[in-house]
């Protein structure tokens, strides 16, 4: 099956191969942002935009920080292994994306999900138990978590553009990066066999729901 298939209507950049893509993992250029008065996220005009703009922000820290843990779990059981180093590779990245949404949610006075407890615990599980499976297993969850991001990246940069994509015009460009770089993390785990792991349908629809319950509770709480 031709892998536009599994990425829908992702906005997507070319498909490449494995050494290509990994050696686009670490010539990232830096967040270009303009000299405005603020970084990334513009002063709420009223309550209403500030309530959105704390979900966002809330959202999207929670998901990278998930997806940090989960990243570590594999690390933890495949750490050693040939595989290793690309898992490195993409929580490397993955930490990028932690750190910039951690800054941006100190500066803009907007407090973490609660249950980030809650997702320490649940992305190593996850990670860790799905990488028990071997290398096709962890590549299966890194396709199914990335998806599902990449999915809610794509919604938020929607929502943004048909309000105002002039005023929120950095808040975008960091979303579209990252949305860009999950998309690489997805095309590297179906590059890495992530289809050949038993029952992968039924694992990575399994682990698409939680992620979908994570992003409504993480959203609100």
């Amino acid at each position: 099956m031709q892998r536009a298939a599994h990425v829908g209507s992702f906005v997507r950049r070319g498909t490449v191969g494995a050494a290509a893509t990994r050696q686009g993992l670490k010539c990232k250029a830096p967040l270009q942002l303009t000299s405005r008065a603020y970084s990334v996220v513009p002063p709420p005009r009223d309550s209403e935009e500030k309530r959105m703009l704390d979900r966002i922000l809330r959202v999207d820290h929670a998901g990278e920080y998930g997806a940090n843990r989960i990243y570590a779990g594999q690390m933890a059981v495949l750490g050693r292994s040939r595989t290793g180093p690309l898992i490195q590779e993409m929580w490397d990245q993955e930490k990028k994306h932690l750190e910039k949404f951690n800054e941006i949610l100190a500066e803009n006075r907007v407090r973490p999900t609660a249950l980030l407890p809650l997702w320490n615990i649940a992305g190593f599980v996850l990670g860790a138990s799905t990488a028990l499976l071997g290398k096709e297993g962890a590549m299966a969850c890194t396709v199914a978590v990335e998806e599902s991001i990449s999915a809610h990246y794509n919604s938020q940069i929607r929502a943004l553009m048909e309000k105002d994509p002039e005023r929120y015009t950095e808040l975008l460009q960091v979303i579209k990066e990252f949305r860009d770089d999950e998309l690489e993390h997805h095309d590297i785990g179906l590059e890495q066999d992530a289809e050949k792991v038993p029952g992968y349908w039924l694992l990575k629809n399994a682990i698409q729901l939680g992620c979908k319950a994570a992003i409504c509770i993480s959203e609100r709480v």
